[in-house]
Parts: C-alpha cells; structure tokens; sequence
C-alpha cells in the first residue's frame, strides 16, 4: 500500500442474479490517520508547535478526512488552530473529574497551552471547528497567563467556536481557565459530551441552531481554582459569570449538565434570530446567584426535569429561577429540588407568560430573614400541584398583576401559606391545611413556642429556628433581624398584653429600637432585657401585625473566630397574648391543648 495512492481490486467473481459477473472496487488507500509529531511537533511546552499542528490537519481535510492524532505532551500553541471538515484532532485525555498532575505540579495528557488573543475578547478563536463533522476530543486547553489575581479577568476569544457548520463535535476535554469556553452558531446538529472545566465570562454559547443540538455530561467547577466565594475572582465570576447561554434554537436537548459558582447557570436569551425552545433534563447548578435566567423562550416552551439548583453561597438575594416580564414561551419544571442560601425559589414576572412547576421540592428560602415567599409569582399564568414545602414560611405570594393561579394538591410543614392578592383568579384546592386554627377561646390566652414547629405562621422576617441544649430555660428560639414582625391573632376591639421572653444583646440597642404597631412604639428595646411587656391597644381586625425594630449586627464582624453572615438583631424563645379579662387558662397556639401552668415548659 502506498501513502495517498490508490490501487484498482479486480474480484474473482460475484454471484448475483445466478450469473458470475466480474465487479471491479475501487478502495481508497489514503491514510485516515495522521500524527503531529510527524509534521514536527515538539511538545516540550517551549517551541511553539502551532505550524506543526496546522500542517497535519491541512493534509487530513486535503486527503478528505481522518483523526490527526497528538501524543501526550504540553503543546504550545502561539497561534490558532482550524479543523476542517471530517477531520477530528485526537488526543489521549479521557474527561476526568480532576486535571492530572505529575509530581512537579504539570499538566499530563495531551495539553494544548493558549497564547494567543491576551487582552481582546474579539478576534480569531483558539480552535475553529471550520467544516462539516469537524470534531476535538481529549485534549487539555490551559490558559499559561492565566492569573487568579488578574480582576477583572483578562479577556481572551473564544477558545473553541464553529459557525455555519453541521455535525461537529467537542467531547472529552478539560478547558481550564479560557474567558469564553465554546460558541455555536449556525452549528447544527451538534455534539458537545464530556467536557469539564471553569470558563470565566461564558462556558457555552449556543445561537441560530434549527436542527437539535445535544449537549451532555457538561461540568463547569472550579477545577484549577482555589474558590472562595469573597475572593474577587471567584466572586467576579460568581457574579458577572454565565455558564450556559442559549439563544435561538429549535429543539435543544440538554442532559447531565452541571455548573457552580456563577452569576448565572443556565441563561435562556433572545438574539436577532429568537430564543429558545428544548429539553433539559437532569441540569445542576450550585452557588449560583441566579441558577436559572428566562430572559425569553420559544410558545413551545423550556421543558426542565430533574433539575437542583442552590442559591450562592454568602449571598442575600439569590433567586434559582427566574422568568423575565417578557417571556411568552412556558417554562415548565418537574421533578426539581432548590435548597442552599436562597431569598425566593422561584420569581415569575412574565404577564404573558405560563409557569408550571409540578413535584417540585422547596427545601429552604428566606435567606435574609426579610419574609420572602418561595414562589414569588407577580404576573401570568401560574399551575402550582404536587409540590412540597419544607421550610415554615410563606409558600407563595399571588400578585395583583396574575392573571390564572391554580394551586392544588400541595403540602407544607406547618400549613400550605399563600398571600393572595388576585382574588378569584387564584383557585387553591386540596392544599395540605394548617394543623388547627385558633378558636375565640383559645385567642384570649395562648402562648408561642419561638422556634418549635408551626411557629412560622406567626412570624415574618426571623431566621430559621433553633434548638437550645438541656438544661436552657426555653427549647428553641430565632433570632430577629433588624426588621421583623409578629403575626398575633386576636379578638377585635379587645386591648391585649404582649409578653416576650428574650434577649436583647448590646449591639441590637438602637434609639429607635422597640415595638410598633402601625408605626407607632409601643415599647423600647433595653440592653440585656429578658422580659418584655408590652401593652397592646385594641384593632379592628383578627390580627394585630407587630413590627420588631432593632440595629442589625453581623456576628463576622464583631465575634473573633465568627462565620456569621446574617444580620442578626434579638433571641426571642416566647410570645404570649392575654385579652383584658382573660381567665389564667393558657393554650399553646402549635396543638391549641391547654398547658397546665403558666409558665411551664410542655
């Protein structure tokens, strides 16, 4: 056989139809295999060896195709590469969870070492996937300049990008550090399995793709860095980074994909060309300050199934799902877990928008202790069922601006709570119920438990309870932030006295510290009180809405050793309303049973 010659293969003969016919085959002998260490690669990680590369892969998109096979070795790659159509560059890394190392700290496998483009996000990408069925796989890309304490970050092109093209591939690699990891446009039909690595403004990008492209087993982790989340880059990228970008595309298909540490997870956007419509199943994102972003999606909707998502770590205000007010597509999700540092689950603000969430677990929210709802739904048309709650708090806010809220067949610890002010558009069916309300009697005397189960339905704004040790006075308590409320049934026109037992520290003194009722202070805040009365006047509805006004600290601040973030104010352990002329009868408002002394611990 001769390299690139072409022989003719007579057969001896051929049955067919009952009759020997003599058939001549035509086989091409090219070589379907190249190596860059043939065209003079050196792989030392000093001379630079894009010429070599590019070499070899010329003559494989010349012979019509092949795998231009790279050796392990660190490649330096002052230039850029093209792949051209039927051609793959191969190298030894299989995707790992972690990049290997030998002894001395250096990269093993097949590492390519980025030069090119230092300081410009415009310009030639690293790695152009230039023809049809154009494919990368196990291969190392490491950024060399790269620096942890460049902030912001340098910005560099693409590291790999196709446009225009079909059927091209990136499986198995490791992309560490680039500033845009991979970007498809006009890519139809496209494959991306298996690769891990920390992009820094984008991790992939995907635009005008009208024929289902796949993107599997995708993991975006700070893989070559050491995160936390105040360093200024990782909080660069956690706050200003997207790890996947969707644009126009017709029946995307998105599994086993994960991401941590960005400001955004999975970012659905609109081009000139439109947005989205697919299915994603089985996608994570961790820390992030906004997991899931709809700027806007296709009529047929955002299919999204077994998904979790977690808030960002040390953040306030992280929200994990977020329908913009101008998406007219559904955005649909079954079967997703949110827990971690979250202010609200889920914030739907698309007027002409449809949300339907459907066995979905609610694990934590309310992460400020500001009193926000799990589902923040302002607008639209929302299908709330078979979903469940696990943190005491309100479940869902129903704005004024919704136009449909159907809520059934979901429970809640503590009572599926609902703040409703749709009126009638809102229809609530077979939601699992708070365990008992309190009667006329039992309003007249009743005490709360601070921090024991189903005391959530009397706060808003506190911070998650806590167990207290034997032998403490009380069981539980919360903490206060600087601005919370108590939610107290009571009989109208009746005046009441408000007992709380709690501790006021130092720092939570303020002059304008005390108790308000409509703005009013009814009491002051002492430094080191344990008791409180406060005299409550008569309001004409069932309820009288107390506000807990104190100078919010943060332990970090001012506790050596302390990892405290919140904004704390005072422990309070019990709450206890007694009417004018109630009888010394004193009910527990978590069972409604009579408690047999005043004052006992149950």
């Amino acid at each position: 056989m001769k390299r690139g010659g072409t022989t003719v293969v007579w057969t001896a003969t051929l049955l067919l139809l009952g009759a020997l016919v003599p058939l001549r085959v035509l086989a091409d002998l090219s070589p379907v295999r190249w190596n860059v260490r043939e065209t003079g690669a050196r792989g030392d990680g000093t001379t630079d060896d894009t010429a070599a590369f590019q070499q070899a892969l010329d003559r494989a998109g010349q012979a019509g195709g092949g795998v231009v096979e790279v050796p392990a070795g660190r490649y330096r790659i002052q230039g850029h590469l093209v792949i051209p159509a039927n051609v793959t560059l191969q190298g030894t890394f299989r995707s790992a969870p972690m990049p290997h190392r030998d002894a001395s700290g250096q990269l093993t496998g097949t590492v390519l070492l980025a030069y090119a483009g230092r300081g410009s996000e415009q310009g030639a990408p690293f790695i152009r996937l230039a023809g049809n069925n154009a494919a990368l796989a196990g291969v190392v890309i490491a950024y060399p300049e790269w620096k942890q304490t460049d902030v912001p970050p340098v910005p560099y092109p693409p590291c790999i990008l196709s446009e225009n093209t079909e059927n091209v591939s990136v499986q198995d690699c490791l992309l560490l550090n680039p500033y845009e990891g991979i970007r498809l446009v006009r890519a139809h039909r496209h494959l991306v399995r298996n690769v891990t690595g920390y992009p820094i403004k984008r991790g992939l990008y995907v635009d005008e793709c009208y024929d289902i492209g796949r993107i599997e087993n995708v993991h975006y982790w700070p893989f070559g860095v050491i995160y936390k989340p105040e360093d200024p880059y990782c909080k660069w990228i956690n706050t200003q980074g997207v790890a996947f970008e969707f644009a126009r595309t017709d029946w995307h298909y998105v599994a086993n994909t994960f991401c941590f540490g960005y400001g955004v997870g999975y970012k659905f956007s609109e081009s000139k060309a439109g947005s989205t419509n697919g299915n994603f199943l089985g996608i994570g994102a961790d820390s992030c300050e906004r997991a899931v972003l709809v700027e806007q999606a296709q009529p047929p909707g955002l299919l999204i199934t077994n998904g979790e998502f977690v808030g960002r770590w040390s953040s306030q205000e992280a929200v994990c799902v977020e329908v913009g007010p101008r998406v007219v597509g559904k955005v649909s999700l079954t079967n997703c877990s949110f827990w971690g540092p979250i202010d609200r689950c889920v914030w739907m603000r698309a007027q002409p928008g449809q949300l339907t969430l459907n066995a979905c677990h609610f694990v934590q929210w309310d992460v400020r202790a500001g009193g926000s709802p799990a589902l923040q739904l302002d607008a639209g048309r929302v299908i709330v069922q078979g979903c469940t709650f696990q943190h005491e708090g309100v479940c869902a806010q129903i704005g004024a601006q919704v136009v449909s809220a159907v809520l059934t067949g979901n429970q809640a610890t503590g009572g599926f709570r609902v703040e409703n002010r749709a009126g009638r558009r809102t229809v609530a069916l077979a939601n699992e119920p708070e365990p008992f309300a309190l009667t006329a009697a039992m309003k007249r005397h009743y005490r709360i438990q601070v921090g024991a189960s189903g005391d959530a339905r009397y706060l808003r704004g506190w911070h998650a309870p806590e167990s207290l040790p034997e032998g403490q006075p009380h069981l539980s308590m919360r903490w206060s932030s600087d601005r919370s409320a108590l939610l107290l049934p009571v009989l109208p026109d009746r005046p009441y006295v408000l007992t709380l037992e709690l501790t006021v520290p130092p720092q939570a003194v303020s002059p304008e510290a005390g108790i308000y009722l409509n703005g009013e202070r009814l009491a002051a805040l002492q430094a080191g009180a344990r008791r409180l009365e406060v005299p409550i006047p008569p309001v004409k509805t069932d309820r009288a809405v107390l506000e807990l006004r104190c100078a919010g600290w943060v332990p970090r601040a001012l506790i050596p050793g302390s990892q405290d973030d919140r904004t704390l104010g005072v422990q309070l352990y019990t709450i206890t309303m007694r009417a004018k002329g109630a009888s010394a009868s004193l009910f527990s408002a978590h069972t409604g049973e009579a408690e047999l002394q005043e004052g006992k611990r149950k």
